[in-house]
């Protein structure tokens, strides 16, 4: 009977997030709903909710999820501070000259935002309204344009700092606690935020390193596809401009990725610093001003709402799946499928990518992680680059349609003459890239692991 309750539970979920309700909503309605069922019926024991208290005061009171508001805000401030828009500007110039030039520019500069901003939005509305026009009007293939502009701006998911790195690594952190303690390992190790960040590094580079490869090899087999820019050029000029461009995000980064790589800073405290600088340079720019300010607070307090109420409706609807003993049966499910850790593995990254087309990264993390980490990390399986695998794979969600959120902000400031059809298409052999980075991945975890391990352990 707990078995079906654990069925319904997660099909009625899943129903409801299709039909539009509100995430976190959605989570404790549902969750409440069959928790009442159950009591009624005798196959539910109500103490469970009774820890649900003690959970959101643990959540709230979390050190680590700090970061995520402080992160948004130096984001924000910097696309807001047209430090993006400086800074695209400035490579385009330099890099257009020659055949897939301006693509070039679109990667390294959204490789550069995602080291000090790592928020796709903004990342893709800017270089939209920036590159988009100036591609198209050059002769650039739309579909190759626009799978360019939504794949850089995605970097910020996988480079770190990175917002869906924080939330991995608290939710891994527990889980991974969790695993231990089931285990009979009463001084369980720990696996931090920052030992994401710096695991994820190398493979976000290479994933950067493969979209230029690409880039280049279709402005080589099909230069109509990809012309170079024929405006004259004054290099001196432009390179002086560069420089002045990239100088505030490679302080921040040296500043905020730095001081956590190196072990000064915690990467909460580095996200304050973050903040803070981006709010400097924003002055510098003479960018800031008081209605600015304001704007960048609201949409702080607007995303980080969003992801604290879905985390407080993820923390019942755990507690209600663990009361029906669902965290047992995935267990035995994982434990049980063909091919050991691999075939454990494989499914896991399957039903994510899967579920990548219809629900977003947040939802993901918070629904999905805490079920199958604790029994893939009893497995054996290294948190690290467990959370790096899952990092990469969520990347996806943002190009996978008809859901993906960089191809929603594209088509917003995108020309009338770019249709969504050719967006889609455009993103297609990006995703393809995605995946082959999570194959690679896959087969050496070591990309994953080797720095972590020589900064760390």
């Amino acid at each position: 009977m707990q078995s079906l309750m654990v069925l319904l539970l997660v099909l009625a979920l899943g129903g409801a997030l299709l039909l539009g309700f509100p995430v976190a909503f959605t989570l404790a309605g549902v969750s409440l709903l069959f928790a009442g069922i159950g009591w009624l019926l005798g196959v539910f024991d109500p103490s469970f909710l009774t820890a649900y208290p003690n959970r959101v005061f643990g959540i709230m009171g979390n050190e680590t999820l700090l970061a995520v508001p402080l992160f948004v805000f130096m984001g924000v401030m910097l696309e807001r501070s047209r430090l993006a828009e400086n800074l695209l500007e400035s490579v385009a110039l330099l890099f257009g000259r020659r055949r897939g030039g301006l693509a070039v520019a679109v990667l390294l500069v959204g490789a550069l935002l995602a080291a000090s901003t790592g928020i796709v939005g903004a990342t893709v509305v800017t270089m939209g309204l920036i590159s988009l026009p100036v591609m198209l009007r050059n002769g650039y293939c739309p579909r190759l344009a626009t799978g360019t502009l939504c794949a850089s701006g995605t970097l910020g998911q996988i480079i770190p700092p990175s917002v869906v790195l924080v939330l991995l690594g608290d939710q891994l952190g527990n889980a991974y606690q969790q695993a231990q303690l089931r285990q009979g390992n009463y001084s369980p190790d720990t696996v931090s935020v920052g030992d994401l960040f710096a695991g994820a590094l190398l493979p976000g580079l290479g994933l950067v390193l493969l979209y230029l490869i690409y880039v280049l090899w279709i402005a080589w087999r099909h230069p109509e596809r990809a012309p170079a820019l024929q405006q004259p050029v004054q290099v001196d000029e432009v390179r002086g401009r560069l420089w002045r461009a990239l100088l505030p995000p490679l302080l921040l980064i040296v500043a905020v990725l730095g001081s956590i790589l190196g072990g000064i800073a915690t990467p909460t405290e580095a996200a304050a610093v973050g903040a803070a600088g981006a709010t400097v340079f924003a002055a510098l720019a003479r960018q800031l001003s008081w209605t600015r300010l304001t704007d960048v607070a609201r949409d702080t307090v607007h995303f980080t709402a969003m992801v604290f109420a879905i985390l407080l409706g993820a923390a019942l609807f755990s507690l209600v799946f663990r009361g029906y003993g669902g965290d047992d049966l995935v267990h035995r499910l994982l434990t049980g499928l063909p091919g050991g850790v691999t075939g454990a593995l494989l499914v896991v990254m399957l039903v994510m990518f899967a579920l990548g087309f219809i629900i977003d990264f947040i939802e993901i993390v918070f629904i999905v992680v805490p079920l199958v980490a604790p029994p893939l990390l009893m497995l054996g399986v290294d948190p690290v680059w467990l959370g790096v695998l899952m990092a990469v794979n969520l990347q996806t969600s943002f190009l996978t349609p008809p859901f993906g959120f960089a191809l929603f902000y594209l088509r917003g400031v995108a020309p009338p003459e770019v249709d969504t059809a050719a967006i889609y298409r455009g993103v297609v052999p990006f995703i393809g890239l995605q995946l082959l980075m999570l194959a690679v991945l896959a087969a050496w975890p070591q990309l994953a692991t080797w720095l972590p391990d020589l900064l760390y352990r």
